[in-house]
């Protein structure tokens, strides 16, 4: 079966693709590469012995994304990572992040509607949760006005994906996740911003290896107990194999409704300070921080309840915070080799 990935040569795509082609599928990737390198192409190949087909393609032109579907009639599935995705970002730069990760899912939408039927798994955030009345969160929590145009967009394409739906042969998983962290056991593929870090994780193992001078910790008087940030971070393996589950259930036709919803995490939650700690652990190395002024559109705390993802999906995350760190150091040392 063929399954495109878009975004496939990003963090979490790549892994994905990898976890695909474990399983059999054939994997057809787009991907834009504003945010991947093709040597990506070279790791996957390395873990799984196969290569999958790469288009390079820009989802915001749509002849381009109609050209891919006559091409490419035969896809059985489409999983949707495509998009950008830093908070900091997209705060400053609004509109590239509304024309870049709406328009790529209309067009793709527009596509798969004029097929008898079509499966959709959609990379969303709890971002779409902004800062939740309780922990941890469920999916019945109420969504929050969101801090930022990245959790606007993530909040709108779960809207669009589901009028879609209602009235068209497509059906949709939404994978609401939450921290990525680490690499695959391989150190083949692994996390690789362009430029300065906007997750915390590469910028830990980037100060750790020597390339950053020190890492900021964005404000210390949050009402947690030590102060900073709580997030949960899952090992981007374990997150890449929800995916395939996820389409597998939509193949098989397993979905009880149209659209289903997915918290997908650790259910723990790791402070900012717990995570520097963790590394230092793990890595033998003392990481040199400081304490900076809040980042606007962070919130303070966010970590799943999975029980929904653990029963009904029958997937849960493995990795502790330890091994995801030690995997995230093991890719930063063979990167900087």
């Amino acid at each position: 079966m063929k399954v495109l990935v878009t975004g496939g040569l990003g963090f979490i795509g790549s892994h994905t693709v990898v976890e695909l082609q474990n399983e059999g599928f054939e994997v057809v990737i787009i991907d834009n590469l504003s945010n991947s390198s093709e040597e990506v192409l070279k790791g996957i190949v390395a873990i799984t012995g196969k290569t999958p087909i790469f288009e390079k393609m820009d989802l915001r032109e749509k002849p381009a994304v109609q050209n891919f579907f006559k091409k490419h009639h035969d896809i059985a599935g489409v999983i949707h990572f495509a998009a950008s995705k830093a908070v900091g970002e997209s705060v400053e730069n609004p509109l590239l992040y509304y024309e870049n990760n709406i328009s790529s899912l209309v067009y793709i939408l527009q596509e798969l509607q004029q097929k008898p039927e079509a499966n959709f798994i959609f990379s969303s955030s709890c971002t779409v949760y902004g800062q939740a009345e309780k922990m941890p969160i469920t999916e019945e929590a109420p969504l929050q006005k969101a801090l930022s145009p990245y959790g606007a967009t993530k909040q709108m394409g779960e809207d669009i994906i589901t009028d879609v739906a209602k009235v068209t042969n497509i059906n949709a998983i939404l994978l609401r996740y939450f921290n990525p962290v680490g690499a695959h056991p391989s150190a083949e593929i692994g996390e690789l911003p362009i430029g300065v870090p906007q997750n915390l994780i590469p910028f830990i193992t980037q100060t750790g290896i020597g390339m950053r001078a020190e890492l900021a910790v964005y404000g210390d008087d949050y009402p947690t107990p030590d102060g900073t940030c709580i997030r949960d971070y899952i090992h981007v393996v374990d997150l890449a194999k929800a995916h395939v589950v996820a389409l597998q259930r939509l193949i098989n036709k397993k979905n009880a409704t149209k659209v289903e919803i997915f918290n997908l995490g650790t259910g723990t939650g790791s402070s900012v300070l717990e995570v520097i700690n963790t590394f230092e652990k793990v890595s033998g190395k003392k990481l040199p921080y400081k304490i900076v002024s809040r980042r606007e559109g962070d919130i303070t705390s966010a970590y799943a309840n999975t029980d929904r993802a653990n029963t009904v999906l029958g997937w849960k995350a493995q990795s502790t915070l330890e091994h995801s760190l030690s995997s995230a150091w093991k890719w930063e040392q063979k990167i900087r080799s």
